[in-house]
C-alpha cells in the first residue's frame, strides 16, 4: 500500500498552486505509477485530482490502482462524475472490478452511465460473480485467435490485440462458438515458419478453471502448472476471461494474512491493521478473547477442585499444560498448512491421524525424559515422580491428536480450518490435560 511521502508533498503544492500542468506531467511520466501513487497519498482528494487531471487519461488508469483501495473509494466518492467514466473505461477489468465492489451499489449505478457500452457489458459481468469466485478474479482482457490462420498472420493480429490486453504471452486459440480448443504462447508463433498454421502449434486440451470455481482452486491449478495466467471458461466452454499470476499474489497474501489472523484467534480484519477501527478490531478480538477467557475459568474451576497434599505436584502445572498446548498448536498449524495448500485432502485423514500419533508418542516420550529428571529433584520419592512423565507423555500425544483432527472436523463441515485457532487448540488441550494430570496423580499416589 503506498504511504506519503512527505518530503515531496510541499514541492507538489508549490507545483498545483502555480498550475504548473507540465512539470506535473513530466515528473509523472518518468515515474513507475506506483511511486506516482506513492508521493502523491498525502495530498487532499481535491489536489490529487488536480493533478489526475493533468495527465492522459490511460496514465491515471495505471496510476490510480497504487492507491490504497480505502482511499481509491474516497477519490471516486470525490470526484467530478465527468472525471469518472473515462477512468473506469481505462482502467484495467480486474482492477476496477475490485474497485466497483467497494462502492455503494448506487453510487456504481451512476457511474456506469458514463462508460461506454462495450465496457459497461463487461462491468456487469464481472460483478455478477461471486466474491472469492475465479469470476471475481478474472480479467476480459486477453488476446485470441482463431485455429485456421497462419503465424505469420497470428502475429500482424496480435500487434493490434496487443495494446487492449493485459498478457500475450499465452494466446488462446477459439472456434467460431468461442470455445476453448488450445493455446499458444508468444514465443512459439514467433520462432514458427511465417506460413505455420495455429492449429499445429497449438496446445490442445488447455487447462482451465470454470467461471464459479473457488478462488483457491485457481490458485492450486497455476502453482502446480506453473502457468502465467490461465483460462476461465463458462459451462459452454467458452472462453470469458483470464486470471494472471499478479492477481493470484494479491489472493495469496490476502488469504495467508486472513489464516494468521484466524490462527491468532482473531476474525479476520479485512483491512489494513492501522485502518482498521477500533471498536471493529475491539469486537474481532474480544470475541475470541471471551471464548478463550470462558475455557481457561473452566481450567481454574477443575484446580480449585482439586485437593492433594502434594504440593510439589503445583509446580509442573505450566509445565504439563504448555507441553500439550504447544504439541497441538504445532499439529493444528502444519494440518491447516497442509489442508489449504492442497498438501493433503480431508480424504488423507487417516494417514494424518497414525502419523500424528505416533509423532505424539515419539514427541511425548523425548520430553518426558527431562521431565522425569526434574521431577526428581522435587518428588518425594523415585516412584512419585513418574507422575510428570507420564502425564507429559499423555498430554503431548492428546495436544497432538487434538490438534490434527479439530481443523478436519471443520473442514469437513465446510467451515475454514484456520477457524480452529491455536488459542482455541491450547485452551481444549488445557483443560483435558489438568484432568489427565490430577487422574494419574490420583491413581500412583493416593
Amino acid at each position: 500500500m503506498p504511504t506519503a511521502n512527505p518530503i515531496l508533498i510541499p514541492e507538489l503544492r508549490v507545483m498545483l498552486g502555480e498550475g504548473d500542468a507540465n512539470g506535473l506531467r513530466e515528473v509523472a511520466r518518468e515515474l513507475h505509477p506506483a511511486t506516482v501513487a506513492d508521493f502523491s497519498e498525502g495530498l487532499e482528494d481535491a489536489e490529487l485530482w488536480q493533478l489526475l487531471d493533468c495527465l492522459p487519461v490511460e496514465r491515471q488508469a495505471e496510476i490510480f490502482p497504487y492507491f490504497s483501495m480505502p482511499r481509491q473509494v474516497e477519490l471516486v466518492q470525490a470526484a467530478d462524475r465527468s472525471h469518472l467514466g473515462p477512468l473506469i473505461e481505462w482502467m484495467a477489468a480486474d482492477n476496477r472490478d475490485d474497485l466497483l465492489r467497494e462502492l455503494d451499489p448506487d453510487l456504481v449505478e451512476e457511474i456506469l452511465p458514463l462508460v461506454a457500452k462495450a465496457e459497461r457489458h463487461d462491468i456487469r459481468m464481472l460483478l455478477s460473480c461471486p466474491e472469492g469466485s475465479a469470476g471475481a478474479l478474472m480479467t476480459t482482457e486477453y488476446a485470441s485467435l482463431p485455429a485456421d490462420i497462419t503465424a505469420g498472420e497470428a502475429v500482424a493480429r496480435l500487434r493490434s490485440q496487443a495494446p487492449n490486453s493485459e498478457s500475450i504471452y499465452y494466446i488462446y486459440v477459439l472456434d467460431s462458438d468461442r470455445k476453448l480448443v488450445g493455446f499458444v504462447s508468444l514465443r512459439d508463433l514467433i520462432l514458427a515458419r511465417p506460413t505455420a498454421l495455429v492449429s499445429d502449434l497449438m496446445q490442445r486440451d488447455p487447462i482451465s478453471v470454470r467461471l464459479e470455481e473457488p478462488s483457491d482452486r485457481v490458485v492450486e491449478k497455476l502453482a502446480r502448472f506453473d502457468f502465467l495466467a490461465i483460462p476461465v471458461v463458462d459451462e459452454h466452454n467458452r472462453l470469458v476471461g483470464i486470471v494472471t499470476h499478479d492477481d493470484v499474489l494479491d489472493t495469496v497474501r490476502q488469504d495467508a494474512t486472513d489464516d494468521a489472523q484466524r490462527i491468532a484467534a482473531i476474525s479476520p480484519l479485512g483491512e489494513s491493521y492501522l485502518e482498521a477501527a477500533l471498536v471493529s478490531m475491539t469486537w474481532k478480538r474480544g470475541v475470541w478473547l471471551a471464548i478463550l477467557f470462558a475455557t481457561a475459568a473452566l481450567t481454574a474451576m477443575v484446580l480449585a477442585k482439586w485437593e492433594s497434599p502434594h504440593v510439589w505436584l503445583v509446580a509442573f502445572i505450566p509445565l504439563v499444560i504448555a507441553s500439550g498446548g504447544n504439541s497441538g498448536n504445532q499439529s493444528a498449524t502444519l494440518v491447516i498448512t497442509a489442508l489449504s495448500t492442497g498438501d493433503c485432502k480431508l480424504s488423507d485423514w487417516p494417514r494424518i491421524l497414525r502419523r500424528e500419533f505416533v509423532l505424539g508418542l515419539l514427541l511425548g516420550g523425548l520430553l518426558a525424559i527431562p521431565g522425569y529428571c526434574l521431577a526428581l529433584a522435587y518428588a518425594p520419592t523415585a516412584a512419585a515422580a513418574l507422575v510428570i512423565p507420564l502425564t507429559i507423555l499423555g498430554v503431548v500425544m492428546m495436544g497432538t491428536m487434538v490438534g490434527s483432527v479439530l481443523p478436519l472436523v471443520f473442514r469437513s463441515i465446510g467451515l475454514d480450518p484456520a477457524l480452529m485457532s491455536n488459542p482455541f487448540v491450547s485452551a481444549i488441550v488445557d483443560i483435558v490435560g489438568i484432568v489427565l494430570y490430577m487422574l494419574i496423580a490420583l491413581v500412583m499416589l493416593d
